[in-house]
């Protein structure tokens, strides 16, 4: 009789083992990094960014990959804040210029905009929820595009807005390709 009440607490502790070594080797799944940027818009920035991780990022699990790329795009996106309050300071008396960098401000600041969406990034990872990754950088990506394009669209701005809000934007998308792989494991 002893030998028939272990049998059953062994297995069921072997197969909650093979679960749990299963889900601890799909957490860590490596992808080259060649295969990640061939999926962005611009997979040279892409190799430049993921390789520019201390110690190289060949061999690096994706979710390692994804918390550095989130610490990248959050050093982006403090330097756009910077260059939208410079530019509000500057714009002096045209108030389409202030209005227009104002409104850009909120989509990128700790209250309700970007830096704000990637702390739900990051504490979405950290949860392993990787669909709610995904989701919460498309809605960074849309503050960004509102920045951009939507809040004064006839508005011709000759700063480097756009291109520090694109280079932020290419790092989401990077983000974005990460979330796709992690979901998919």
């Amino acid at each position: 009789m002893t030998y028939f009440s272990i049998r059953p607490s062994l297995i069921s502790s072997l197969v909650l083992l093979s679960l749990l070594l299963a889900t601890l080797s799909s957490a860590s799944k490596v992808v080259d990094v060649n295969t990640i940027c061939a999926q962005t818009r611009d997979p040279s920035f892409c190799s430049q960014i993921l390789n520019s991780k201390h110690g190289g990022a060949n061999g690096v699990d994706l979710v390692s990959l994804a918390q550095y790329t989130i610490g990248v795009a959050r050093v982006k996106a403090t330097n756009t804040v910077k260059l939208i309050n410079t530019l509000i300071a500057k714009s002096g008396s045209d108030p389409r210029a202030k209005s227009h960098y104002s409104a850009c401000l909120t989509h990128f600041n700790n209250n309700k905009g970007a830096l704000k969406h990637l702390d739900n990034i990051q504490h979405t990872l950290k949860m392993r929820d990787y669909y709610g990754v995904f989701q919460a950088t498309t809605v960074v990506i849309v503050d960004v595009e509102d920045c951009i394009i939507k809040d004064d669209p006839n508005y011709f701005d000759k700063s480097n807005l756009q291109q520090s809000a694109d280079n932020f934007d290419r790092v989401l998308d990077i983000i974005l390709t990460i979330s796709k792989y992690l979901i998919r494991k």
